[in-house]
């Protein structure tokens, strides 16, 4: 029976690239967005892969959403935690919205959504958690302390989580991906792209299919054996 799988976040950039390849691995895709119905439905119409929004920030509409996936397409086998927002500014001009709203997203999303999965995939003895932070979680980037925040967050969620499921069949494990080619870093202005991209020793940014294998094989049913890891996905840029 084919693996039931959702994406958040799933409909652009390394959530789509996510999705469409679970999909072809054979698995049951469901892809969650918030905010741009257009191009949800244009993925939708592309894909075949059904799309389902709620925002990942609203605990309940979380819960709500979740729980509505599961019935209609089954329990959920892969949880692929990919919302997330931007709102740069450095900290002493950062007004405390643009610090909440990424928060809230970029982490408690991640909590929300795991809240949503956890006790069914404890229940059945299997779950893979897959947690897109960042290698700016890792490395702190200028004018990103809300950003860095919370995807510093993320990786002590992961390696949390995955000390909390690993005897219940689950594993827990983040990935950190560097700079990609996706709107997000399309938004960044390129004079400072072009000096981003000069500390990267592949000396390119990455694809968004670049970042989703990595999730393909954290989430496979023969890596029972790794939890609990941050996987970078970076160019070289930043080495731990």
């Amino acid at each position: 029976m084919a693996r039931v799988a959702l994406v958040s976040g799933g409909v652009s950039g390394i959530g789509a690239a996510t999705t469409k390849l679970l999909q072809a691995s054979g698995c049951t895709v469901i892809a969650n967005y918030y905010g741009n119905d257009t191009q949800a439905t244009a993925f939708h119409n592309e894909t075949g892969i059904p799309i389902r929004t709620w925002n990942v920030a609203d605990f309940e509409a979380t819960q709500s959403g979740v729980a509505a996936v599961a019935r209609e397409f089954g329990p959920i086998d892969i949880l692929v935690n990919n919302a997330g927002i931007t709102r740069d500014c450095t900290l002493h001009k950062m007004s405390y919205e643009q610090w909440r709203s990424v928060v809230d997203v970029d982490l408690g999303g991640c909590f929300n959504m795991c809240r949503a999965v956890i006790e069914d995939m404890r229940a059945r003895r299997f779950g893979r958690i897959v947690n897109i932070s960042s290698v700016n979680g890792l490395s702190g980037q200028f004018g990103q302390t809300n950003y860095a925040a919370a995807k510093a967050g993320v990786i002590g969620f992961t390696k949390a989580l995955a000390l909390e499921g690993a005897a219940r069949g689950i594993t827990v494990n983040a990935i950190a991906p560097g700079y990609t080619d996706t709107g997000m870093v399309s938004a960044v202005p390129p004079k400072i792209l072009e000096g981003i991209l000069a500390t990267v020793p592949i000396g390119r940014l990455a694809t968004p299919q670049e970042i989703a294998r990595g999730v393909l094989f954290l989430v496979d049913d023969n890596a029972g054996f790794i939890t609990g890891a941050t996987l970078s996905i970076n160019g070289g840029k930043y080495m731990v």
